[in-house]
């Protein structure tokens, strides 16, 4: 791509995403749904030099944009949620109950149905099977703002605690924030049955990819937030303490540091981010400088995130879903509004206490909302430029890149134009109506 195309496609990107929250704020479109229709026309005109903008022809580039993208979003996600996670009380992990169920059961029950889907109707081979029910399993915590929390509170509680108020946009986020992470061994374990290992070693896989990645990634994550947080809100020198000086660009160092850290330990990167964005946002938790930390983030997020939009609209029209079959698009319709809302939906069965349901507990109502809204977008993309670039799945990359990118198309329309009223509707039946 040449530098005048990149400077047009970021200039567009920073207009339309000055311009778009406030001119969309309450209505039933979300600025993903234009981004996506905007690069789409782009991508109908005439490419200089005849070069065309496909994630298929840039791997590397796709991959890495995506994968900061992801890591903006996840730091975000950690620092937004108020909800604290203390690692000796059990009441503290039981308030996390959603998100471990989404995660416990939901997850691995959609990767599962879609590499049924992927085996059964569109006659992939099961490594690539695997792969498509592995990258389209995880929540975007990229996309997914308009049913997220919103930001980091910090006025307490009566009993002075700062505290989610929401269990839906709770549940969301912390899924979203969490999962980015735990897919990765379903993907490796699609890249070993790809080479053909995923039979002899699977013990290797069960003992590292899923048990050992994910702790070392957990853990490192923790202690940067921690040693993190402890420098900038109790560091000796005051200069070290950035809370006082108000330098919100700690957020941003953290993002990539604890990144780095995990990844060269042979920990997921990405779930270190997240639980070091949790560990950083637990100091002080009332603290005006995680709101600075986090309006940083939420800037570089949606930059990110229009730049990723723009370029799969413009590649969109030009060639990208060119191999997108009638199997293929069944699958994608199948994903969005079958295996993702009931497999979530049953992860959440019985996890509400009844008492709980009038303060915004996961009630019937609250379950359907969140079991609906499994937003698919740039993690997707992320996954599959990794998993195609390090193994060889055959001659069905660019079938699965059709599939995929028409899941994530079908995913941003469906869940963007229902966010505003569904979250609307949610709120008008949990508010008591004034007597007649």
């Amino acid at each position: 791509m040449s530098a005048d195309v990149v400077y047009l496609v970021g200039g567009l990107a920073l207009l339309l995403g000055v311009v778009l929250p406030a001119a969309l704020r309450g209505a039933a479109l979300s600025a993903p749904i234009v981004l996506v229709t905007v690069g789409a026309l782009i991508g109908l005109l005439p490419a200089p030099g005849g070069e065309r903008v496909s994630p298929v022809d840039h791997l590397a580039l796709t991959e890495h944009l995506t994968e900061f993208a992801v890591l903006v979003a996840l730091m975000g996600a950690g620092l937004a949620i108020d909800r604290p996670l203390r690692w000796r009380s059990w009441t503290s992990w039981r308030s996390w109950s959603p998100a471990w169920r989404l995660l416990a059961i939901g997850m691995p029950l959609s990767i599962a149905g879609g590499a049924l889907l992927g085996w059964v109707v569109m006659g992939l081979a099961p490594a690539a099977a695997l792969l498509l029910g592995a990258v389209m399993a995880p929540t975007d915590p990229v996309l997914a703002a308009d049913v997220q929390v919103e930001g980091p509170t910090e006025e307490a509680d009566g009993a002075g605690e700062v505290d989610e108020d929401d269990e839906v946009r709770f549940a969301l986020t912390s899924e979203a924030g969490l999962n980015d992470g735990l897919a990765f061994p379903f993907v490796q374990a699609a890249m070993l049955a790809a080479g053909g290992g995923l039979g002899t070693w699977w013990w290797h896989w069960l003992a590292w990819e899923l048990v050992g990645k994910v702790a070392i990634g957990a853990v490192v994550g923790a202690l940067c937030g921690l040693v993190l947080a402890r420098v900038a809100f109790r560091a000796p020198r005051r200069s070290l303490r950035l809370a006082e000086t108000g330098e919100p660009l700690l957020a941003l160092a953290a993002t990539v540091l604890t990144y780095g850290v995990a990844e060269v330990l042979g920990g997921y990167g990405f779930l270190a981010v997240f639980t070091g964005a949790l560990a950083l946002r637990s100091a002080e938790r009332g603290h005006e400088y995680h709101a600075l930390m986090h309006q940083v983030v939420e800037r570089l997020e949606r930059l990110l995130t229009l730049v990723v939009l723009l370029l799969l609209g413009v590649a969109l029209t030009d060639g990208l879903l060119a191999n997108l079959t009638w199997p293929g698009a069944a699958v994608a319709v199948l994903l969005v509004a079958v295996v993702r809302p009931l497999t979530a939906w049953v992860s959440l069965l019985g996890g509400a206490r009844e008492d709980r349901v009038a303060d915004g507990a996961l009630g019937p109502r609250e379950r359907a909302v969140t079991a609906f809204f499994g937003v698919r977008g740039v993690g997707s993309v992320y996954y599959l430029a990794y998993a195609l670039g390090h193994a060889d799945f055959g001659d069905v990359d660019r079938v699965l890149w059709s599939t995929v990118t028409f899941t994530i198309v079908l995913s941003v329309l469906v869940h963007g134009v229902a966010a505003t009223p569904a979250m609307a509707w949610l709120e008008r039946v949990r508010t008591p109506q004034p007597a007649a």
